[in-house]
């Protein structure tokens, strides 16, 4: 959506949440970060100063979770459920409901897999494994 321009998602970021506050009407996308943005309270209160928000850091080393980065691996989630792809993820999700007993929890179990998946491809520059993503997730699943 926004290449490496870590500023310019920021922005959208905040003018979704502004539009969505200000009862606008929103675009399909807009509808579905704005709805993971109402799931997360504890983010809403620095998507209100884009200013702040565009020059914050992030630490993990200072047990720091970026909210853009936790935000959006949620959206690329209901993305990847959306079209069931990669292939299979939609029955794993369903199946890690079932155990979590909420979705958002389900979400957060996914989000660990799509985390390690993600950090391996950049790791080796190469693309995500998609069978590694699936044998992760199959692990959370199994309980």
């Amino acid at each position: 959506m926004f290449g490496n321009d870590r500023n310019s998602l920021r922005r959208y970021y905040c003018a979704v949440w502004e539009k969505a506050n200000a009862g606008q009407d929103l675009e399909p996308l807009e509808r579905l970060i704005a709805g993971v943005i109402r799931e997360h309270p504890e983010y809403q209160p620095m998507l209100v100063d884009t200013e702040a928000a565009l020059g914050r850091e992030y630490l993990p080393e200072m047990g720091q979770t970026n909210p853009f980065l936790h935000l959006g691996m949620h959206i690329a989630i209901h993305e990847q459920l959306g079209s069931n792809r990669p292939a299979g993820i939609l029955d794993l999700y369903q199946q890690l409901c079932r155990i979590a007993g909420d979705s958002h929890d389900a979400e957060h179990r996914m989000m660990d897999c799509l985390g390690e998946t993600l950090w391996e491809a950049q790791r080796n520059g190469r693309e995500p494994d998609e069978s590694a993503y699936l044998e992760r997730l199959m692990k959370k699943a199994q309980g």
